[in-house]
């Protein structure tokens, strides 16, 4: 027969083991609470306000107007002013704006004329999801601009198709492909969870078998520890990484247009910074469970706000804040810019410095941390 007593009995045991075990009850309160935050406020699939750059090769009212309209538009913001074609290419392939609108020589003379001049709209399309819109807004954003203008125009121009056209550039990923985007974000992804869990997991199972101690006691030196223990993993991130790019270039046909070496070196310093981020998490977890929780509660925020599913300019500034301080955020700039952009080391500087500073962070406080455990 069916004690409730017993049960009660049960009921507070767990309680009491709840209320002990702190780091597990707490990670069960704030996941939902960062979920909801995260989809609730973070995240948008309909980008709007996307850095461009307008290159400016005619003035007049014309072109006046058509930028009062862009400016008052929700979809771009315009950041930058350019004369020349280098400028323009170089704010677009360093990935400072997602589009570059060109307003040609001689437009307003040619528009007047009826010789139909061309708007042309280069976009970033490495990211579909962040050009796809905004490309499909700029013809009525134009449209509303020029319509005061036809009014003033001769009527053998007025009706029919437009006396302008409007013509879209897709760069980067002309074919508007998913995978160009997702695939490369993979490796981020990818390295992100298993490099973090592995090392989270490193030290905590040593103190759950016992062998954390014999460890502590040995003349082994916290730095010298860090680097026997984290080294092969690394090894691990090289092997993923081969796979990963094998599949990208002959399953999926992505190009790989950029610097190998720098590549190499954005691998290795992300591989490091992710080893170093679940070597923190190991120094503050208790058990093998605490430090896979630990690592989810991480893992989130490096899927959503860096830029991996949803597009990072669409999302607030508290978010991006938040996203510039996660290493998959600088990773996966870098990794699109090299494979589908062509960068080399100069472009990823940007990216790689704030990079560098977060590995040295984490090793500095998680080395403080170890050191702390051996005192």
């Amino acid at each position: 027969m069916i004690s409730f007593s017993r049960i009660a009995a049960v009921f507070i045991k767990e309680l009491v083991q709840m209320r002990r075990d702190r780091p597990t009850f707490a990670i069960m309160i704030m996941v939902p609470v960062m979920q909801l935050a995260l989809f609730g406020f973070a995240i948008n699939t309909d980008p709007r306000h996307l850095p461009a750059a307008v290159e400016l090769r005619d003035e007049g009212p014309l072109t006046r107007s058509f930028l009062a309209s862009l400016r008052q538009s929700t979809y771009v913001e315009i950041t930058d002013i350019v004369h020349t074609d280098a400028q323009g290419e170089e704010l677009l392939r360093s990935g400072k704006v997602n589009f570059l609108i060109v307003i040609p020589e001689n437009f307003e003379s040619d528009f007047v004329r009826g010789e139909r001049p061309e708007i042309l709209v280069a976009a970033d399309a490495s990211d579909p999801v962040a050009a796809s819109g905004v490309v499909g807004a700029i013809g009525e954003i134009a449209r509303r601009a020029f319509e005061p203008e036809l009014e003033r125009l001769p009527v053998r121009l007025r009706g029919g198709a437009p006396p302008y056209n409007v013509v879209i550039h897709r760069q980067y990923n002309p074919e508007g492909v998913t995978a160009f985007n997702i695939v490369p974000g993979l490796l981020g992804v990818i390295l992100t969870m298993t490099m973090t869990m592995i090392t989270s997991i490193a030290l905590t199972r040593e103190r759950e078998r016992g062998t954390y101690e014999a460890l502590l006691s040995s003349p082994v030196r916290p730095l010298e520890i860090m680097v026997g223990k984290t080294t092969p993993y690394i090894i691990v991130g090289a092997i993923q990484t081969a796979i990963i790019l094998l599949a990208a270039r002959f399953v999926f046909h992505i190009p790989f247009m950029g610097d190998a070496l720098a590549f190499l070196l954005v691998i290795s310093v992300f591989i490091l910074t992710n080893l170093m981020l679940g070597y923190l998490i190991s120094t503050v977890a208790k058990t093998q469970m605490q430090a896979m929780q630990m690592t989810f509660f991480v893992f989130l925020p490096s899927i959503l706000l860096s830029g991996f599913m949803f597009p990072f300019r669409a999302m607030p500034v508290w978010a991006r804040a938040i996203g510039e301080v996660i290493p998959n955020t600088h990773f996966l700039r870098m990794v699109r810019e090299i494979m589908l952009k062509g960068a080399g080391l100069a472009d990823i500087a940007g990216d790689l410095g704030p990079l560098v500073l977060i590995l040295l962070v984490l090793a500095g406080i998680a080395l403080l941390r170890f050191r702390g455990t051996l005192d």
